[in-house]
This record gives structure tokens, C-alpha cells and sequence, in this order.
């Protein structure tokens, strides 16, 4: 087969049909593509199973709940960037964007000193070859800290980085609009008094009028002058979306709202609602769903948010009822859709010359079932 891996017996998930054939791997890349071609001499027969291109994932949180496994106890950065690898190709992602916190909430104090060291993490275990997925670092910028510029700029030029997006997590507004709920929440699960919970909210409001505004605008200037994917995080109101455009966002991350949403499309942005928001029916926060924007075609891209697992899940309940959309459009939403917002030409589609990310799926009892992963050719799981 002059050095090249053949794949046979396959339903190919294009980008705009599903075939039965053939796919053949040479140098880490597809070669070609043939429908109908079953019977190849020396090919791994994939019983029919569905070949996938590997999902992207712009935004998983899920890296620092193992640093960070339990309050006040951390966890070896590398060991934990392998064991968050082993888990996210588990669930079919061949390239994982890792959020990485910029600036601190009261939730993480950790935050200050435990990034850089994430970011360090990824960058050792791809150089010496240790990880199953393709890992960039997603900085998280938190832009109601008044550090967070000074922080973004220690880490910017890491070879890591790949994406920035921009945080407010101030209540009042995007993903806490009821201060009073953010505030009984916050007592609760912070084990803080009223007063704590209502210095931590002044802190937080009034940051939104003093070092928010120039934090955004800066962050988008240095973003901009890397060409870094830039994302716009919870945007609520039209005036949000509209703020965002202006900063060059091309990325409408968990709109929180149709009205958001239906302004970002207009402004051309890739919108990525959370996976596991589907899948559950719903927002945890209450917000709209992934579900109600799929519905009005404001759904471009699925994101595992929290659970590694979910984003293959969600792909194929897009293709049930109500939704009924063909495998591929519901493929492409965690595949091609965000790797183009990310400026990644390599991945995403199942073609000739692009990079052999690859899954191979079962359907078991109607569910989706990851068998096998390679990532450029070579089996990672």
C-alpha cells in the first residue's frame, strides 16, 4: 500500500454527505477519500462504523478542576494536563482548547498563581510528545481585574496560546442579571457572611466602570496584534454585541440571550453555545438555551464546556427530533464550525491533504460510541 493506512467498510462523514467507502492515511494526513470502495486488500475493516473527523473544542474549564481537585488542594500541572488529555480524547476531541484563568474571582483565589504554571503544563507535555489531543491554551480574561492586562501580558507570547476571550462575571448583568441571586449563591457557596458577599459585589460593580472598560479594549488591541482568536464571553445585550464588534470579536461565546445571539449573527460572529446546555435541556444559570438557538439557526458551534464527553453526545441529538439535522451539518458544529473560527485550515472535514484527525463511532442503543481516536494518523486512543 506504498506506506499508506486504509480504512474500509466505513460510513465517511463528509462535509456534506455521509458515504459508505474507503480513507486511506499517508504522513499523517488523508490521501484520499473513495465512496463505495469496501473491498481492499490489507485495509482495517470498520465494520460500518462511522468515521468522524476529530471534534474541536474552543472552550473546555475542564483542565483546572484537575489542578484544582478539591478547595485548597492542587495537583501536579503536568500530571493533570494528562489526565484531562486522556478525557477529552476519550470523548473524541482532537484538539482541546484549555482555558487557562486570566485574573481571579472570589470562587479561585488560586487563580494568580496557579496559571502560568497550567500554561507551562501544556507546553511541556506537547513538546515531549505526551498527549493524546493537540492542546492550545484559551486565555480566560477576566477584565473586571485590575491586573489582568499586566497578567495577559506575561503569558501572551507563550507558544501555547492560541485563543483569548474576554470574561465579566460582575453581577448585575450577562450571566448574573438577579444581583440577588448571584448573592445569596455566593454566600452559599463560598461559606461567606453578608458583608464579605456584599464587599466582593461592590468590588465587582464598581470595577465595571473603572478598569473594565480600558481592560477590554486593551486586551482586544494585543489579541489582535497576535492573531489570536478573539471571543466575546456571556454578551447579554445588543449593546454588548455591539462593544464586542467594535473590539474586532469574531467569536460570540454562551450568548445569554436571542436578542445577543441574532446581533451577533448579524455581525458575523461564530456563535458556541456549551454542549452539556443541550444535552441537560438547558442553561445551569438559567440562561437561554443551546437547544432555542439551534432551533432559529443561531447555533454555529458546540462547546464541552464542563463535560468532556458531551460534545459528540451533542452532535448526534442534533439529528433527532426536534432538531432533525442531517449528520454532517450536526458534525460540522464540532468539527469544521470551530476550527474555522479558531483559523485552523488543517482540521475539522474529512478530505484529502487536511490532517488524519479521525474518530471511529458505534452507534449502541441509539448512542454514540468513541472505539478509536488517532490524531495525524497515529492511534492516541
Amino acid at each position: 500500500m506504498n506506506g499508506e493506512r486504509v480504512f474500509t467498510n466505513a460510513r465517511l462523514v463528509l462535509e456534506e454527505e455521509v458515504v459508505h467507502g474507503s480513507l486511506s492515511v499517508k504522513d499523517g494526513r488523508i490521501s484520499a477519500v473513495d465512496a463505495g470502495a469496501t473491498a481492499v486488500p490489507g485495509a482495517e475493516d470498520m465494520e460500518g462504523d462511522y468515521l468522524l473527523p476529530g471534534l474541536v473544542d474552543l472552550h473546555t474549564d475542564h483542565f483546572e478542576k484537575h489542578v484544582l481537585p478539591r478547595p485548597g488542594t492542587r495537583w501536579n500541572p503536568v500530571a493533570a494536563v494528562l489526565a484531562h488529555d486522556a478525557q477529552m480524547a476519550a470523548g473524541g476531541v482532537t484538539t482541546a482548547y484549555d482555558c487557562v484563568c486570566v485574573g481571579v474571582s472570589i470562587k479561585n483565589p488560586e487563580r494568580y498563581e496557579i496559571f502560568r504554571p497550567m500554561i507551562d503544563a501544556v507546553r511541556e507535555a506537547r513538546e515531549r510528545e505526551m498527549l493524546r489531543a493537540d492542546h492550545i491554551v484559551h486565555l480566560r480574561c477576566e477584565v473586571t481585574d485590575e491586573k489582568v492586562v499586566e497578567l495577559f501580558d506575561s503569558v501572551a507570547d507563550h507558544a501555547a496560546v492560541g485563543m483569548i476571550s474576554l470574561m465579566d462575571h460582575a453581577p448585575g448583568h450577562r450571566q448574573y442579571p438577579d444581583v440577588q441571586r448571584f448573592r445569596e449563591r455566593t454566600m452559599k457557596n463560598q461559606n461567606l457572611s453578608e458583608a464579605e458577599a456584599d464587599a466582593h459585589i461592590d468590588r465587582l460593580m464598581g470595577a465595571l466602570e473603572t478598569v473594565a472598560p480600558r481592560n477590554r479594549i486593551d486586551l482586544a488591541e494585543r489579541a489582535r496584534a497576535r492573531g489570536l482568536a478573539l471571543a466575546s464571553h456571556d454578551d447579554e445585550t445588543v449593546e454588548h454585541v455591539e462593544d464586542a464588534a467594535r473590539l474586532g470579536v469574531s467569536v460570540s461565546e454562551f450568548p445569554t440571550t436571542r436578542a445577543a445571539a441574532e446581533k451577533a449573527r448579524e455581525h458575523g460572529m461564530q456563535i458556541v453555545m456549551g454542549a452539556p446546555n443541550l444535552i441537560r435541556g438547558g442553561s445551569h444559570s438559567g440562561n437561554i438555551s443551546a437547544a432555542e438557538l439551534a432551533a432559529e439557526g443561531l447555533l454555529d458551534n458546540l462547546a464541552s464546556d464542563y463535560v468532556p464527553a458531551a460534545m459528540l453526545l451533542a452532535a448526534f441529538e442534533l439529528t433527532k427530533a426536534p432538531h432533525d439535522l442531517a449528520l454532517p451539518t450536526a458534525v460540522a458544529k464540532v468539527s469544521s464550525n470551530p476550527a474555522r473560527a479558531a483559523g485552523l485550515a488543517d482540521r475539522g472535514w474529512v478530505a484529502p491533504g487536511l490532517k488524519a484527525d479521525l474518530l471511529r463511532v458505534a452507534m449502541i442503543e441509539n448512542r454514540p460510541h468513541v472505539r478509536t481516536v488517532w490524531r495525524d494518523g497515529k492511534r492516541v486512543m
